[in-house]
């Protein structure tokens, strides 16, 4: 695997307690009714979301831009690996980053749903101070066999991202870290996540943006020109920032907070890079992606990857952009804005500040 990685940033520190598994931890629901301290959180049979089939885009299309069988099967093939914990590094810094955001809101949620959880990514940095319950979903069975641990108590739940199995208005809080940007239909996730959380409930989510691995493409699109004649996708689709504002507003959710965040990691070269991504399960799925590359586009792709964009110790950088977002659903206890043209201080006077709060002083 690449040696001497390096994040962009070292994590900050989050108090705390060493995390234990609790009683309710590491079992996996795959059918039926799900009950839990005395509530019913009810699966829908027409949805089937729960069984170890999850529904999924079966064809190609203009909405179904990914093959998500075969994303199944990259995250279980992963999820099993010797070596997994050395390709976690990112999935790990992101979930840490995601809990961040979560501990800036002063309130404790009783039940909270981790969509695309993977191994527990996020729970691993939650307390029950923070978390009451968790509920984890995941597409893949497998990542669930080596769950991180979680001081939270947590039901895991294999079901497809995209047919989210519970009733409207179940949790508290919706979280998500590095899964939806492999959803097939963004609007369809969003309204569903806006469904099952309860009024005034938040969704705090992340996904990669559409500068991720800019240089990876770059090199593979000018190898193949050369060597080829032309050049096929290699790396999936990812949403665009402005995009996405827009699709969480339309989906219902109000007070959005949208920011950019940018990781650089430190390789030994591209086909380092390209190990780590299958190790992560982040190989693309793209239904239009080309299946194999010549040995002679990989060494040359390799070869303008360093002449461009190398460092000077021979290492090579990969970019992963990352989109946070959170929004809340509309309860009537929430903030209000004013009423427009309320206003009673022009924009205009902001250079007068000083001068204004020295009169109304005396």
């Amino acid at each position: 695997m690449a040696a001497a990685r390096m994040l962009g940033e070292g994590r900050r520190g989050r108090g705390g307690c060493a995390p234990r598994i609790m009683a309710a931890a590491g079992r996996v629901w795959r059918r039926g009714v799900v009950r839990w301290g005395g509530r019913r959180l009810w699966v829908p049979p027409a949805a089937a979301a729960v069984s170890s089939s999850p529904p999924t885009a079966a064809s190609p299309g203009v909405l179904s831009p990914f093959d998500r069988r075969l994303k199944r099967k990259q995250k279980n093939w992963a999820a099993v690996q010797a070596q997994r914990a050395q390709c976690e590094y990112l999935r790990e810094e992101v979930g840490g980053r995601v809990a961040d955001r979560l501990l800036d809101i002063p309130r404790t949620f009783p039940l909270a749903l981790d969509v695309g959880s993977g191994r527990g990514y996020i729970a691993q940095h939650l307390t029950k101070e923070i978390v009451e319950k968790l509920i984890q979903v995941d597409m893949a069975e497998n990542v669930f066999k080596n769950a991180v641990e979680s001081e939270v108590p947590t039901i895991n739940i294999v079901a497809d991202e995209e047919f989210l199995p519970f009733k409207e208005d179940t949790f508290d809080l919706v979280v998500s870290s590095l899964s939806l940007h492999w959803v097939n239909d963004l609007p369809k996730a969003f309204r569903e996540i806006h469904q099952v959380l309860k009024p005034d409930g938040v969704f705090i989510g992340s996904m990669f943006g559409g500068d991720t691995l800019y240089e990876l493409r770059c090199s593979l699109q000018l190898a193949e020109l050369e060597r080829e004649g032309g050049f096929s996708p290699h790396v999936s689709p990812f949403t665009a920032v402005s995009d996405l504002g827009h699709l969480l507003s339309r989906t219902g959710f109000n007070t959005l907070t949208v920011d950019t965040d940018e990781i650089q990691v430190n390789y030994p070269g591209l086909f380092e890079i390209m190990e780590d991504l299958q190790g992560m399960g982040e190989s693309n799925c793209s239904w239009n992606r080309k299946p194999l590359l010549h040995r002679d586009t990989m060494l040359a792709a390799a070869a303008i990857y360093r002449e461009m964009y190398g460092n000077s110790d021979g290492t090579v950088p990969a970019t992963f952009q990352i989109f946070h977002m959170i929004g809340w659903k509309f309860h009537e206890s929430q903030a209000k804005p004013a009423r427009r043209g309320s206003a009673t201080v022009s924009l205009g006077d902001l250079a007068k500040i000083d001068g204004l709060l020295t009169r109304e002083k005396k």
